[in-house]
């Protein structure tokens, strides 16, 4: 199941050019394995495609290059295809009732203007704080034109896929 667009890890960068755990795993699956791995880590096939084709990768930061390559290329409807498949943050079970509303009119407003979910990478703020940058981003990003709102969306996917490639190849 795909990951909330919300990721709350902490990517840990590679420490030299020593392969990550799941590297060797990673550079050495089935075609299919490992383009169905980047699928996990953003939703275009295009792009899994890609990484899945350019292997084997010396190390992390490599992957990484590749992967942040593949995303500026995206065409947009690539693009469109990544944004469609993942899921607007949410909330924990034990927010308040009326945080979730509040939510879920933000969520709504914005799928109204732009067409797709909201997306943006929470890597290194405290769950805690989550929400209210979530609702902060939201409110935000309504106020851009479409074609700039792609481009935030692009960004925010492409720092999605790197934590996720990140946690993917360390086990995490």
């Amino acid at each position: 199941m795909r990951q909330p667009a919300t990721r709350t890890a902490v990517p840990a960068q590679s420490s030299g050019p020593a392969p990550a755990p799941g590297l060797d795993d990673f550079n050495t699956a089935p075609s299919t394995e490992a383009e169905a791995a980047m699928l996990d880590c953003c939703g275009s096939h295009r792009w899994a495609q890609r990484l899945a084709a350019h292997r084997p990768y010396p190390d992390l930061d490599s992957l990484l290059a590749a992967a942040d390559e593949a995303g500026y290329d995206l065409a947009p409807a690539d693009l469109s295809e990544a944004l469609a498949a993942e899921v607007s943050p949410g909330l924990h079970d034990t927010a308040p009732h009326s945080a979730h509303l509040a939510l879920r009119a933000a969520h709504a407003a914005y799928e109204s203007r732009f067409g797709h979910v909201f997306v943006m990478c929470l890597d290194g703020l405290d769950p805690a704080e989550q929400p209210d940058q979530v609702l902060a981003g939201i409110r935000a990003r309504l106020g851009h034109e479409p074609d700039q709102e792609r481009v935030v969306s692009a960004d925010e996917m492409r720092r999605l896929a790197r934590g996720r490639i990140i946690d993917l190849v360390s086990g995490s």
